[in-house]
């Protein structure tokens, strides 16, 4: 369908500014809002949606999402795994995050990138691509059912120069790392991202990443990180960000802030109040984060950082030989990180001592045959195998070749004691997230299907840690400025008419744990460059997206 006439007639404007609700129509001609304000009338022929008793507002920016190898998928391929996300009001999303990504490639890096990125990889989806710009390409080529822009994965850029080799880069590698930022950069990525937990970027220093993030202040964009560690180190991660960000000189951005682990709850706080204390210092620093207490990774994430060396396929021979296999016991029972986590034998984020053995489970595998294990904790899926929990979820990684995702509980509080996520939600340096994926296959997070929603019914509406005004500017105008998108974010003249139009009394999220495809409710009509994507709260299908390229 092509973009053409819409009024939008009745409603509540919320425009992602913050300012109170106003009300006003809206008229959208050729992809762009034209006019904001009361009595317009339509055109000849312009399509009218009556929004009486309902909120119009920007359309939801994700800025942290995994569906980098949904996009690319042909014939249309992407549409059913993210009709999820826009019938949740989602117009636009940005993968790359957590320094992981399917570009840039190498010869040496392509099949390591296929290992560490199979817990977020759709059927027929493993793809890698030698530059960012031909990412996009593919991507552009697909059809994006929503607008979605890149950040350029660190882990992929020291893939791609030095494999998976622990240690510093030598000279050469460290100029061709560089280099590629800058062509990353130059081919439109919205900044840098880094994933300190995960293989590669755990093998990294801090003068490795200020060096890449100096490219990156000279383009006006973002530096983000998935920080090296949210629980026994989470004060020590957060000040590497915040040196970042002072030597390197660039805005610097907290990926999905959270406290990993009960006992490690009450430093949010804490952090808060340094990351604002840097803002007065003159150091850019914002972050994002999701609205749950449970978080959806890789099964590798449980490994120690040795044993991670030289990629997917060298792990399982360690897990497959006795001496390495219980040395790598040890390290998961025994050992507890310390600053630098980057030595030999350092360890930046033991999961397992964060949250027990109960408190990570088993979210997909590969197998038919395995499939019982979806949704097991580790305790439990020892239980059932009569084993010990770490030899079960090693076997389990050999059976299944190492494709087995997590998820991981107490995340900045649980169901019952949120005090953590309500901090992180009410700060208004934060924005708001899915870091989630659905490839088709296990069971996905419900963020992928109602992130949005929730935030809107339970922290707005039931909780009322935030006002709507507030909540909505955190998921449009202020994603919008981190990324520098100027047209987008906001309902006002001249801005691209990424529009949802929803009931504040009724938006709900519905998906669970144990039913995580199921849509929210609430949204009736959402666009996406003028093009009605949900009409009546139904998604009707149309690939109205853009790939949306920085500077």
């Amino acid at each position: 369908m092509a973009s053409g006439e819409i009024l939008i007639r009745g409603g509540q404007i919320c425009d992602g500014t913050g300012r109170t609700l106003f009300p006003a129509d809206v008229l959208v001609r050729g992809g762009a809002i034209e006019q904001v304000g009361p009595g317009l009338l339509a055109p000849a022929g312009a399509r009218v949606l009556e929004a009486g008793g309902q909120i119009v507002a920007p359309g939801f920016i994700d800025l942290h999402s995994h569906a980098d190898l949904l996009f690319p998928l042909p014939d249309r391929g992407a549409e059913r795994l993210l009709a999820g996300r826009i019938l949740q009001g989602i117009t636009t999303e940005i993968v790359g995050n957590c320094g992981l990504g399917p570009a840039p490639a190498s010869e040496l890096s392509a099949p390591l990138i296929t290992g560490i990125l199979a817990w977020m990889t759709p059927a027929g989806g493993a793809r890698s691509w030698t530059s960012l710009g031909a990412y996009l390409d593919a991507v552009e080529e697909a059809g994006p059912p929503l607008n979605v822009g890149a950040l350029l994965p660190h882990g992929a850029v020291r893939l791609a120069a030095m494999g998976l080799r622990a240690g510093a880069p030598h000279a050469a590698e460290a100029r061709q790392m560089v280099a590629t930022v800058e062509r990353g950069l130059e081919e439109g990525a919205f900044g840098l991202s880094t994933g300190l937990i995960y293989p590669p970027g755990m093998f990294s220093d801090t003068e490795e990443l200020i060096a890449l993030g100096r490219p990156v202040a000279c383009s006006g964009r973002l530096m983000t990180s998935h920080v090296r560690g949210s629980s026994e180190l989470l004060f020590e991660s957060v000040e590497e960000l915040l040196r970042i960000g002072r030597e390197a000189g660039c805005q610097v951005h907290h990926s999905h802030s959270e406290a990993v682990g009960r006992a490690h709850w009450r430093k949010i706080e804490t952090v808060l109040q340094r990351e604002e204390a840097a803002r007065h210092e003159g150091i850019g620093v914002s972050f994002d984060m999701f609205p749950y207490t449970v978080a959806a990774t890789m099964m590798l994430a449980i490994y120690p950082p040795w044993a991670l060396e030289g990629g997917v396929g060298a792990l399982l021979a360690r897990l497959r030989a006795h001496r390495e296999r219980e040395r790598i016991r040890l390290d998961i029972e025994e050992l507890r990180p310390a600053w630098p986590p980057w030595s030999p034998g350092g360890w930046p984020h033991n999961l397992v001592s964060a949250v027990g053995w109960e408190g990570i489970a088993v979210s997909r595998v590969a197998s038919a045959a395995n499939r019982r294990c979806e949704g097991m904790t580790l305790a439990e899926l020892g239980k059932v195998r009569e084993a010990s929990p770490f030899d079960a979820i090693c076997d389990l990684m050999i059976e299944e070749d190492g494709e087995v995702g997590q998820w991981v509980f107490q995340i900045s509080g649980t169901e019952q004691e949120e005090d953590g996520l309500l901090l992180l939600a009410a700060d208004p340096a934060g924005a708001f997230c899915t870091d989630a994926i659905d490839t088709g296959r296990g069971l996905p997070h419900p963020a992928a299907y109602g992130a949005f929603p929730r935030v809107l019914a339970r922290l707005v509406r039931e909780k009322k840690v935030l006002k709507l005004e507030d909540a909505i500017r955190k998921m449009t105008g202020y994603p919008a400025e981190l990324l520098g998108l100027s047209d987008r974010g906001r309902i006002a003249a001249g801005a691209q008419a990424d529009i949802v139009v929803f009931d504040p009394e009724a938006i709900e999220d519905n998906a669970t744990l144990s039913e995580p495809r199921l849509p929210a409710r609430g949204i009736s009509e959402v666009l996406i460059n003028g093009i009605p994507v949900v009409t009546g709260s139904r998604y009707i299908g149309e690939p109205a997206g853009k790939v949306l390229r920085a500077g």
